[in-house]
């Protein structure tokens, strides 16, 4: 009988530690999701196609901003980059009294350079708008936060903070 129990104990304890040990902890869940924008950011980066939405504007010799209920956006394709951005900051020459609508461009880029570093991806471009030329300059992070600057021949330079995502696709 005692030798039953003692084989029937084992028998639970061997099943018993299998169920358990096929439960992920919360450190490997957070782990496997890490890994997975990783790859979906590094994906975007390589096909040149994202879009870049901020949270917070940063411009310089002003306070902080929060965009998170402004629309803004920057689309970065392979041959053009549109930009649909709010501006805070002082404006030089070229700007007219109310006339000013942001920056909001859209061309094809001069320059494009896309290089990968030791903790994130570095995007430069310059980008000819109607009445100015604009240097952009964005950092991401291999989880697809990221940072934004952009620097005009008319304004002073601003920044933005925030993250990029796959473009929306069009419906047929």
């Amino acid at each position: 009988m005692n030798s039953k129990i003692s084989v029937l104990m084992v028998l639970i304890l061997f099943i018993g530690t299998n169920l358990f040990a096929q439960e992920k902890s919360k450190k490997q869940l957070k782990a496997e999701r890490s890994i997975e924008k990783q790859r979906q950011t590094e994906a975007m980066i390589n096909a040149k196609e994202f879009v870049f939405v901020g949270r917070t504007a940063l411009p310089t010799g002003f306070k902080t901003m929060n965009l998170t209920s402004n629309t803004n956006y920057v689309k970065f394709h392979p041959d053009r980059i549109e930009s649909y951005m709010p501006f805070f900051g002082k404006a030089y020459s070229g700007i007219g009294y109310g006339g000013d609508n942001g920056l909001k461009f859209e061309g094809k880029p001069e320059e494009y350079t896309f290089t990968r570093e030791a903790k994130n991806y570095q995007i430069n471009a310059s980008v000819k708008g109607t009445n100015d030329f604009f240097k952009i300059s964005l950092s991401v992070s291999f989880e697809g936060s990221a940072t934004l600057s952009i620097t005009s021949n008319n304004r002073s330079p601003i920044s933005y903070y925030g993250e990029i995502s796959a473009p929306e696709k069009k419906k047929e």
